[in-house]
């Protein structure tokens, strides 16, 4: 038995170097999801009361909800500049980066001074160390989903690449315990004078074992590939050698802007089910329904734990079938149980409303992520992958998230009734089902090839 894994056309990895970069991809993408979940739930639970006190407990709480919002405006930015560097200066390098930024910005918020010690320079420092953290994850999923993708030998290319949906399970179940542990211990004093800081703090641990695995982590080999440049930026030898540089420029120029529509058509459904499913329903069914917090919360922790056979299992049949006719079935099998699973939710039974959570969790969120880690980075060329699949990611993501619970909250008030809710689900399905129609099949792409697939 060898110790190689042969993978795209830029050559051969070892096992070893292949089982560093899934692990490191794994632990980037779940080390910004746990940031990025402690950060909200200490938003949601303590930053009104530590940093803006001097304000009503309604506007408080909206201040802190508000500097959780600009980590958002931050990604995109964060998703344009280091994507446009990856693509430029190679994966890694990019991912050591932004692995710093997200994490020391998280641990430094666990060492700040609250409003009652510096005053006002207290929220402008959470602020500031809010944006450096969103300005780092802006490209941390897409660049360890990129490095995956261009690791993996074609044959089990969906499978490796589903751990990075895995890695979002994992940061959020970490960050959920660790509060939840907080909340049960310590008393309301003692976690508004020190507890709050245990999360962020214990972070710096897991920032360095990323940083250590990253240091010692192998360039992508299809980067690797891109030897020859043009107009300042590398390009494959391959292509340089068998092109003319007019010629290749003027085809590249053609067909841009294609597959990055299809993206964000992929990226739009999954996102935006996410946000009914995972944020906006927990609330309209304590609120609306009269059900205790815990019952939908314990739910959505139960669906992840099912996640993580889910996730690989659905990257296994990508890698087995394909991309496209996976896409087609989670997204059409999302709209024939939308309406049955909200109206079980509607019943309010505890146990029914939960088991509907998670199926939907598993279905139209978390399968949809698994095989979207493969599809959108092999609709990219070699050239411009990172940058475009970083800005696909925070666009259709960013919109439908911001979008979809607004909406949601604003029809469910206005009706009354949860049918808004499905038809919300139905009609992000459908954009995401009509986006994988038009798609090209992905499987076994050369990922070297510098033209993207549409």
């Amino acid at each position: 038995m060898t110790d190689s894994a042969p993978t795209a056309p830029g050559g051969t990895r070892t096992t070893k170097d292949l089982s560093r970069a899934a692990a490191s991809g794994w632990l980037g993408t779940a080390m910004e999801f746990m940031d990025f979940q402690l950060y909200s739930l200490a938003a949601a639970t303590v930053f009104n009361q530590l940093f803006f006190p001097d304000v009503s407990p309604a506007i408080g709480l909206i201040a802190s909800m508000a500097t959780y919002g600009v980590g958002y405006v931050a990604r995109l930015a964060g998703a344009v500049y280091f994507g446009r560097m990856g693509d430029r200066i190679g994966r890694k390098k990019v991912l050591f980066l932004t692995i710093l930024l997200m994490g020391g910005s998280t641990t430094l918020i666990g060492v700040l001074p609250t409003y009652a010690t510096i005053g006002i320079a207290a929220p402008v420092l959470l602020v500031a160390l809010r944006l450096v953290q969103g300005f780092g994850a802006g490209a941390e999923i897409a660049g360890a989903t990129v490095m995956l993708v261009e690791y993996a030998p074609a044959r089990r290319r969906g499978l490796i690449a589903s751990l990075v949906a895995l890695g979002t399970n994992s940061g959020t179940l970490a960050a959920s315990g660790l509060w939840a542990v907080l909340l049960a211990v310590l008393s309301e004093e003692q976690l508004l004078s020190w507890g709050w800081r245990l999360p962020f703090l214990l972070s710096f641990a897991l920032l360095l074992l990323a940083v250590w695995m990253r240091a010692h982590l192998k360039e992508s080999p299809v980067f690797e590939e891109r030897a020859d440049v043009v107009d300042g930026v590398a390009v494959a030898r391959a292509e340089v050698a068998a092109t003319a540089g007019s010629g290749l420029e003027a085809g590249l120029r053609q067909r841009k802007g294609k597959a990055f529509l299809l993206a964000l058509g992929l990226r739009f459904g999954q996102a935006g089910n996410s946000g009914l499913i995972q944020t906006f329903l927990v609330g309209y069914i304590a609120t609306n329904l009269a059900v205790a917090e815990a019952v939908p919360t314990s739910a959505l922790v139960w669906g992840s734990v099912l996640g993580f056979a889910v996730v690989p299992a659905v990257g296994v049949l990508g890698d087995r079938f394909g991309r496209r006719p996976v896409y087609l079935a989670l997204t059409a099998l999302t709209v024939v149980i939308a309406v049955p699973m909200m109206a079980v939710i509607g019943t309010g039974h505890p146990v029914a409303l939960s088991a509907a959570l998670v199926l939907g969790l598993n279905i139209g969120v978390l399968g949809l992520f698994s095989v979207e880690s493969a599809a959108m980075a092999e609709l990219f060329g070699a050239r411009t992958r990172l940058t475009q699949l970083a800005v696909a990611k925070e666009i259709g993501g960013t919109l439908a998230t911001a979008i979809g619970p607004v909406l949601a909250a604003t029809f469910t008030a206005v009706t009354g009734h949860w049918w808004p809710i499905a038809a919300m689900l139905i009609a992000y399905s459908l954009i995401t089902f009509a986006s994988a129609y038009f798609a090209p099949e992905t499987r076994g792409r050369d990922l070297v090839r510098l033209e993207d697939a549409a």
